[in-house]
């Protein structure tokens, strides 16, 4: 379909590596941890997504790669990278069709309730210190998904080239991290673009632990450390770090942006 033009991508602030089929991008490019550097696939066989789940998708149809970043800000503010890539990922999609997304915390990209986009940071050891290896799988050209809550680009009616949506999207995340490194990590200008984009908040939710166990509530707010603050039953709030949404049932829930 589109693998030739996606093999041949270039970009200058990028060292784009095309593979024709891998594993995981995020483990390829985690072997070589260079900043900058892009690992895309046509065909992905064993992707990871957060809480260790695997998936796989059939080749020519997903745009699947992952960009290796140092952040350059302390440890301290990382919590609010994963964050960051929704935005990157989700305005880049917005721009390039026109389409209406969300994020679902902390940074599934949506179309209407329906699972677009994930994406999975991972911190590995590169050569000059800890680095972040940013995995981002979209669906694009699929018309058919094996679960209901997933859906694709072309079943939303939106027409575009892989290639061209790498580019989109590598360009959206080096324009956040140029913003938030110039911010010197204060994420108080992230946290209203993320907030203003994060379906989950004024939610009902279901999150589920990753040691276990789970936590209901009303999802109101995404705190200073990028943790989503969950009102109780009893009036309490709990913040999370970490979790596994489920948006429940809500007859008319708050407008994405568009």
């Amino acid at each position: 379909m589109d693998s030739r033009a996606l093999s041949s991508v270039s970009l200058p602030t990028w060292d784009v590596v095309y593979v024709d089929a891998t594993g995981s991008t995020n483990a390829v490019a985690a072997a070589t941890p260079v900043p900058g550097r892009v690992v895309v696939t046509d065909h992905q066989t064993a992707g990871r997504g957060r809480l260790d789940r695997g998936w796989e998708t059939p080749a020519g149809v997903a745009l699947t790669f992952s960009a290796v970043i140092d952040p350059e800000l302390p440890d301290a503010q990382w919590p609010w990278l994963p964050l960051l890539a929704g935005v990157a990922v989700a305005d880049a999609v917005r721009r390039a069709t026109a389409l209406v997304t969300s994020l679902k915390w902390p940074n599934d990209v949506l179309v209407g309730d329906r699972k677009l986009a994930g994406i999975l940071v991972e911190r590995v050891a590169g050569p000059a210190g800890p680095v972040a290896v940013v995995g981002v799988g979209v669906n694009v050209h699929q018309t058919e998904l094996p679960v209901p809550y997933a859906t694709s680009l072309a079943l939303e009616g939106a027409t575009l080239d892989r290639a061209d949506l790498l580019q989109a999207v590598l360009a959206g995340i080096a324009g956040e991290l140029a913003g938030w490194r110039s911010s010197e990590g204060d994420p108080t200008g992230l946290r209203a673009s993320y907030r203003a984009q994060c379906g989950t908040l004024g939610r009902d939710v279901r999150v589920e632990l990753p040691g276990g166990g789970e936590v209901v509530g009303r999802a109101e707010d995404v705190d200073d450390q990028g943790r989503l603050v969950v009102r109780v039953a009893g009036g309490g709030t709990c913040a999370l770090s970490a979790g596994d949404v489920v948006h429940l049932h809500q007859p008319n829930p708050p407008p994405a942006l568009s």
